[in-house]
């Protein structure tokens, strides 16, 4: 018997072999996956098309809300709220969900902790801890859609740009983006999904030549290798003239626009000199570029960029044609910003 598993890290093929050994038709699976995943219900008892002698076995089973918060947060304007989770594995992970006028977006993690150590980013000065499975990613999304739900909304976009760097672990985060895209379920447009790296070159390439339709932004921060290894050292093993052929490879193959992410650090990346090697590395490339004046975090003395030097950036950006946009920092109060997610609190059971 099997005994309060997470439903979440079922597929619906498992679900189907579990119900037929109960003696059950394998359309019951469908069902209870159309009621989990499109009618958001964690109830058995809810689900009126699944027979009330299945309710019980169903709710010894599984566990259709594993993901309780631990602490919830949110900004002064009401726009951010940030919920910490507790894991089974005695871990916990941050996730955010940002309310704009016509959009609900939801920033989940893929990790807990992050081994790629940017400087400048909250969740690598924890180090990586360990992946999430494909559940534990799932159900962050899965949270937030029935916490909009009572408020008759639905999310309309989902960023993997959290705590953990996706490409890191791979297999389940694209396991994830199939599950989420699923028509039999959560059916949510994979164009509506941005997947956020901060290079990993040999997973850029092979995520361009499996075809998928999500959106791929790449954490750039700096046009030179000298200052991107300060930055980001995953540079010294992925440099940029490894990292650039990379997208274009990736929007040749897909013809999709790829999207740059720069945290404008005063003095720092935010000087006409990184602008003007910026516009050498990626001109001609069919890109967008998003510049975020830096978020606080601790134990990097770096500030965000002056209102002038991030006008200045972006005005030579457009002067050379590549489309770029001025980010509003959300849930700075809260330290829900990007590079902000850390779990203070984190443990590491044995």
């Amino acid at each position: 018997m099997i005994k309060q598993q997470s439903f979440f890290e079922w597929t619906q093929d498992d679900l189907a072999e579990l119900l037929q050994n109960w003696g059950e038709p394998a359309f019951r699976a469908r069902q209870l996956w159309r009621n989990v995943y499109k009618g958001l219900l964690d109830n058995p008892e809810e689900m009126t098309d699944i027979p009330r002698e299945l309710h019980g076995r169903l709710s010894e089973a599984f566990n259709f809300s594993t993901f309780e918060p631990q602490a919830t947060t949110r900004s002064s304007d009401g726009s951010t709220e940030k919920v910490l989770f507790s894991l089974s594995s005695g871990h916990t992970v941050e996730s955010v969900l940002m309310r704009y006028k016509q959009r609900r977006t939801a920033c989940i993690s893929t990790q807990v902790g992050c081994a790629m150590g940017c400087v400048f980013c909250a969740t690598g000065q924890m180090g990586f801890v360990r992946n999430l499975t494909v559940g534990e990613i799932v159900e962050q999304v899965i949270y937030f859609a029935r916490h909009l739900a009572k408020e008759d909304l639905r999310l309309t976009n989902i960023v993997i740009m959290g705590m953990g760097e996706p490409f890191h672990n791979y297999q389940a985060t694209m396991r994830t983006i199939k599950r989420l895209n699923d028509p039999t379920g959560f059916k949510f447009g994979a164009r509506r999904m941005t997947l956020s790296t901060i290079g990993i070159v040999p997973m850029i390439e092979r995520f361009a030549h499996e075809g998928h339709q999500v959106n791929l932004a790449v954490s750039l921060h700096a046009a030179t290798n000298e200052l991107r290894n300060e930055l980001i050292p995953i540079n010294q093993r992925y440099p940029l003239e490894e990292l650039i052929p990379a997208c274009r490879e990736y929007v040749q193959q897909t013809g999709r626009r790829i999207t740059f992410e720069w945290a404008l650090i005063h003095e720092v990346n935010d000087g006409l000199d990184q602008a003007q090697a910026l516009v050498g590395l990626i001109q001609g490339l069919n890109c967008h570029v998003n510049l975020i004046p830096l978020n606080p975090v601790p134990r990097y003395t770096g500030h965000a960029s002056s209102q002038e030097h991030v006008e200045s950036f972006r005005d030579f950006l457009n002067t050379h044609k590549i489309p770029c946009t001025i980010r509003v920092r959300r849930g700075i109060d809260i330290s829900a910003g990007c590079g902000q997610l850390a779990t203070e609190n984190e443990t590491n059971p044995a």
